[in-house]
């Protein structure tokens, strides 16, 4: 690649070879929301999953209710999605929502004449996803993460009673498909739970058929002489035991038999209405060692209920009270038994939870939104004219619009996607939430749905989650985690065969993987793949313990598959405590993207599948020659045969650039060219760098020069000091923009007008604005400035008898207008980078009612670092900037050059994050030999390696400068004799220049105080670290107040820099000013600053005047307490010095 930047040399550190590449990292979305929709499979080929299974769930629709009958049936056939009428570029810039009118073909069959109407319906819009995984809603990009919940199956847990301990099975449906079910034992009698009513099991098992024999023979099969309570519906028919369970599940409805018959049918055998789903099926045959295909608990066939997974869960829960080993359950068809181990559950336990992504979260709710819809057609059924019905006439699609608005407009699940930078908008697709509809609840999650499980080994990611009330509940996919279809998560192992590891890799599900020993991906291995060891540390079960090589099932892919793609950013992650590499890993994604991306010094390796897989830069999809290039547009001359690719003409395809876009957070959107006209590009090279990125790798921050080391209290807790140079040079500026709009509405009084004409305002104030009234694309505004001028009409009173006669004798007189500009808020201002104007009409424009035009205006702001922003590095020591200083006045190395940032040394050793100072050795090392270098996480650089590098690039450094003339001083000389005595190095007994070599190989150097010249008396820490800023930045919190907003209620200042309001002077701050008897400073807080109308009143015209401020009056509160008391009939009266009653309500109430 011929580049205007040359990328540097890059020297891979690791001993471990990687069989596979990373999955693509977005696939969690985007494979789901294709099975969800099959478009590329005909109609006839597609499985009962996602769409297709909403409808099969949801027709035929008949109308059999109350005994009325119509002889209609509506049925589907088959379902397809239109075209997209507008792109997601397109949908961004007009407000819409990227999606496709999706159709179905129905038949209406007439039972009695059997005619058949068909027609193909629209159903509503679709939401599309777009290539990179996300949603565009409303102009606005969104995700909707996935959710994990207890799977459907059969549990068994237990709890103690006493010193007993009883076992209870649960059997639990899909979420929303039916009612959950309890099994436990209550004085010996095995009872069931539905619906928050108990009765014995016996009464349902009657009812499936079984006479007191089997009952006996079911009940004694683990304990022969068990004594059997008295059970209350011996000698029942199945008919009889019926109808006593319909009285105890619906205990005020009349006993009937086709009543009960329907009641059960729909609580336990209608598919409609009680569904396991194939995961809980699936869970349910593994559990219990049966093949049932069927997902309802009951069958109902000839007017009779039949057994479909209830009985083996009885027995199995029988042998687990009683202690058994194993039980014989589900004979196959040669009648042998499976032997099944017996054990009770850890609900915690991955195979045991599952995942719900896109696809089945969006068929949940059309599933929703549909049976309304049935319930609308069966009623129009009923109603309407059965000759006269056609599909189309039956069929209302909007309760379906009206449940997709719902999901994707408010459910928990459906977030404004945080596009902060490409890692945080990788991140969020990789989200996986244990709250949401059908989930856990933050109050009610106890400590061990949040703790980690040993089976979030290459799953779940250990380190990244959010702190606080979330903490556990919303976590990361690991780096090779896969969902498989069921909903399960899979890591990937290779496979050991004949003590050999092969390349062979197998995904295993959390449950699966019990069963196996498995190797850590850092067991030595020969050249041939076998275990170079005798014994190998492996682990089963999780717990990690030495074997043979022969003992030996799997081995895990890659080190870095335990965690999740943030924290696999991470150098040395392994010399870091777990806590702070949360913080490490959650503050990646709050990084700004730079005007100068720089890739790190030191990486993992992880970064350039971050920038590819993200969707923020521009990837090639063909091979070929770059033809053409410009700030907007690449093309590229295909050199082999095009693909089916829309932007393919002739044998060209034109890659368009994104430039100065905003995204949701505000942050800048914009992707640059790194190729050159003639140069050979390939599929899947990154051939534009978008946000943070450098020549196709991730550059969240900064490779800048620090020290660790205190700073006359500049960096006291956590405080950083950092260089002026960092500021000149725009190492740390970053581009923002705001987006400002404004409405022209039709009003009661007359329409707006957005215009330049503005009453009022001087040729200066408008110099910006075009003839139409917005501003032109360019100019600089500050607070204050009018971005879009607007007038509206002033509302007027009725005007008298005399003035309509002169109106009407001599024309209407100019009505008064008032301006009603859009102007730029206090604390913001910039460049105006692009405006926007829809007319009510135009072609995709829909504005909200009574609205005729709305303008929207983008400023860019070039935010430079300033005292108050955050900065932070990838290992969890952050802190605010306190102060700037020159370069001159920072410490200097031996050769001149200044430091960037000062990081204090306490936050290190307390903190436990060690990887930083491995890292600021390494990127020593780079600094002084121009490279980069990539260490993986538990496969990085060793100490040694480190110190020889380190040793090597002083000894060209101490060479250079001897061949200069340069010997070492007197001053150094003090600070390695210093260093000797502290034990540092090796006393230097003279030899100052082999002090020097020890010296380097510690990583540290001799400092000079740049304001004195002297040096600093010990060596420091000083080399190359990666430092990002963050995006909580001190512009976008400065706030100031002189008069604004009160509360109605309260009348007191409102609060927070929305709403423009004050600083809130609390109960503490009250004693503070008592202390120091500050009574006139405190008096105006809490009256005419506060909540005294009248007294502050006069203080703002003293003020204007200039006259002295007068004193107060009686604050609202006071009022208010008054109040208080007469509510609790205490009759209180305010006098005055003479004693005298005063009215503090005058004016305020009529007196009684």
């Amino acid at each position: 690649m011929s580049l205007s930047k040359v990328m540097p040399r890059i020297e891979r550190f690791g001993e471990i070879t990687e069989v596979i590449p990373l999955p693509n990292l977005t696939e969690v979305q985007v494979n789901s929301f294709r099975a969800f929709l099959q478009a590329d499979k005909a109609p006839d080929a597609r499985d009962n999953t996602g769409l297709q299974s909403a409808f099969r769930e949801v027709f035929p629709i008949d109308e059999t209710e109350k005994g009325r009958s119509t002889g209609l049936v509506l049925d589907f056939l088959e379902y397809r999605l239109g075209e997209a009428p507008y792109t997601p570029e397109e949908c961004r810039e007009k407000d819409l929502t990227y999606q496709a009118p999706m159709y179905a073909k129905l038949q209406l069959i007439h039972k009695d004449s059997g005619l058949i109407k068909e027609d193909q319906v629209f159903l509503g819009d679709l939401p599309l996803m777009t290539e990179d995984g996300s949603f565009v809603i409303n102009g606005a990009d969104r995700v909707v993460i996935s959710q994990i919940h207890r799977s459907p199956g059969v549990y068994f847990t237990s709890s103690y009673k006493g010193i007993k301990k009883l076992y209870t099975a649960a059997i639990i449906p899909m979420p929303k498909r039916g009612p959950w079910i309890e099994l436990e034992f209550s004085a010996g009698v095995l009872e069931m739970k539905v619906n928050k009513r108990k009765f014995p099991v016996a009464m349902l098992l009657r009812v499936l058929g079984y006479d007191d024999a089997q009952l006996r023979a079911l009940f004694t099969e683990f304990e022969p002489d068990l004594e059997l309570p008295e059970d209350k519906s011996a000698g029942m028919s199945a008919d009889e035991a019926l109808l006593r369970l319909f009285t105890v599940l619906r205990p005020g409805d009349p006993p009937k038999r086709d009543k009960a018959i329907q009641y059960l049918y729909g609580l336990l055998a209608d598919p409609r209405r009680y569904d396991l789903g194939e995961p809980g099926r699936f869970k349910m045959n593994t559990k219990l060692g049966i093949t049932r295909t069927d997902r309802t608990l009951l069958n109902f066939q000839d007017g009779k209920f039949s057994d479909a997974g209830l009985v083996d869960t009885i027995r199995y829960l029988m042998a687990l009270q009683r202690g058994l080993e194993t039980v014989g359950l589900g004979a196959d068809e040669d009648g042998v038994v499976n032997e099944v181990p017996v054990g009770e559950d850890d609900i915690d336990h991955l195979g045991n939870r599952r995942v719900r992504t896109v696809g089945e979260l969006l068929a949940d709710q059309l599933r929703v939104g549909m049976g309304r819809m049935a319930r609308g057609v069966r009623e129009r059924m009923l109603l309407g004219n059965p000759d006269a019905a056609t599909p189309t006439k039956l069929v209302n699609n909007r309760p379906i619009v009206a449940a997709m608005r719902e999901f994707f407009g408010r459910s928990q699940l459906s977030q404004f996607k945080d596009q902060t930078n490409p890692l945080s908008d990788l991140r969020h697709k990789r989200r996986i939430s244990a709250l949401g509809p059908g989930g856990l609840t933050r109050e009610r999650a106890g400590f061990d749905v949040r703790d980690v499980h040993r089976t979030h080994y290459g799953r779940i990611c250990p380190i990244e989650t959010p702190e606080g009330a979330n903490i556990g509940l919303i976590s990361s996919l690991s780096s090779y985690a896969k969902v498989n279809p069921l909903g399960f998560i899979e890591a990937p192992y290779r496979r050991v065969e004949n003590d050999r590891v092969t390349d062979d890799v197998i995904y295993m599900t959390a449950d699966v993987e019990d069963r196996y020993t498995i190797a850590q991906a850092n067991s030595p291995l020969n050249a041939d793949g076998t275990f170079a060891d005798e014994r190998v540390l492996a682990r089963r079960k999780g717990d990690p313990l030495l074997y043979t090589p022969a003992e030996v099932d799997f081995m895990d892919v890659s080190p870095k598959q335990i965690v999740s793609i943030n924290t696999s950013l991470i150098p040395f992650l392994e010399h870091d405590d777990a806590n702070r590499a949360l913080m490490g890993s959650n503050m990646q994604s709050q990084a700004v993207p730079l005007v100068r991306a720089d890739s790190p010094a030191v990486g993992t390796g992880v970064e350039e599948r971050v920038v590819t897989d993200s969707g923020t830069s521009v990837i090639s999809d063909v091979a070929g020659r770059v033809s053409y290039v410009d700030a907007r547009v690449i093309q590229v001359t295909l050199t082999e045969d095009a693909p089916q690719a829309g932007m393919v003409t002739g044998n060209i395809r034109t890659f368009e650039l994104v430039r100065f876009t905003r995204s949701n957070q505000g942050t800048n959107l914009d992707q640059h060219p790194i190729v050159e006209v003639g140069d050979e590009v390939r599929p899947g090279q990154v051939i534009a760098d978008g946000p943070a990125s450098d020549l196709g790798r991730l550059a969240l921050g900064q490779n800048i020069t620090i020290a660790i080391m205190p700073f006359d209290g500049f960096n006291f807790e956590d405080a950083i000091c950092i260089s002026e140079g960092l500021v000149r040079k725009d190492f740390y500026t970053s581009v923002h923009i705001e987006k400002d709009e404004i409405e022209a509405r039709d009003t009661k009084l007359g329409p707006e007008k957005i215009t330049r004409d503005i009453p009022g305002l001087s040729e200066a104030a408008l110099r910006d604005l075009d003839e139409d009234g917005i501003v032109r694309v360019g100019a600089e505004v500050k607070p204050g400035d009018i971005l879009v001028g607007k007038t509206s009409f002033k509302g007027e009173s009725e005007p008298t008898p005399e003035e309509r006669l002169l109106r009407s004798i001599f024309g209407e007189k100019a009505r008064e207008v008032k301006d009603t500009s859009l102007r730029v808020q206090s604390g913001q201002g910039g460049i105006v980078v692009k405006t926007v104007r829809f007319r009510r009409g135009d072609e995709g424009v829909d504005l909200k009612p009574g609205v005729r035009e709305m303008v929207r205006v983008y400023v860019a702001q070039k935010r430079q670092l300033q005292v108050g922003d955050k900065v932070a590095n990838r290992h969890g020591n952050k802190g605010v900037v306190s102060k700037i200083l020159p370069p001159e006045d920072m410490p200097y190395l031996e050769d001149g050059t200044p430091v960037d940032l000062v990081f204090n040394p306490l936050g290190v050793p307390s903190r436990m994050n060690l990887g930083q100072i491995l890292e600021t050795h390494l990127g020593e090392v780079a600094r002084l030999t121009g490279q980069k270098f990539v260490t993986p996480v538990f496969d990085s650089a060793t100490e040694v390696a480190i110190k020889e590098m380190l040793e090597v690039a002083a000894a060209e450094r101490l060479q250079r400068r001897k061949d200069e003339g340069f010997e070492v001083d007197k001053r150094e000389q003090d600070v390695l004799d210093r260093a000797g005595k502290l034990g540092v190095i090796s006393q230097p007994q003279g030899d100052y220049e082999a002090a020097q070599m020890q010296l380097s190989r510690t990583g540290k150097s001799i400092l000079f105080d740049g304001r004195t010249g002297e040096p600093i008396s010990g060596p420091v820490v000083v080399g190359t670290m990666y430092v990002m800023k963050l995006y909580h930045m001190v512009e976008d919190k400065l706030h100031a107040r002189s008069t604004g907003p009160y509360s109605l209620i309260t009348q007191q200042p409102l609060g927070g820099k929305a709403q423009f309001g004050g600083q809130r002077f609390g109960e503490m701050e009250v004693w503070a000013l008592e202390a120091y008897g500050a009574a006139h400073t405190l008096q105006e807080m809490l009256t005419i600053k506060s909540d005294d109308i009248d007294g502050r009143d006069a203080a703002y015209q003293s003020i204007v005047k200039g006259e002295e401020v007068s004193g107060s009056t009686i604050p609202e509160s006071f009022k208010v307490l008054v109040k208080e008391l007469h509510s609790l009939g205490l009759d209180v009266e305010v006098l005055d010095n003479g004693d005298k009653a005063v009215d503090i309500f005058e004016g305020m109430m009529p007196k009684r």
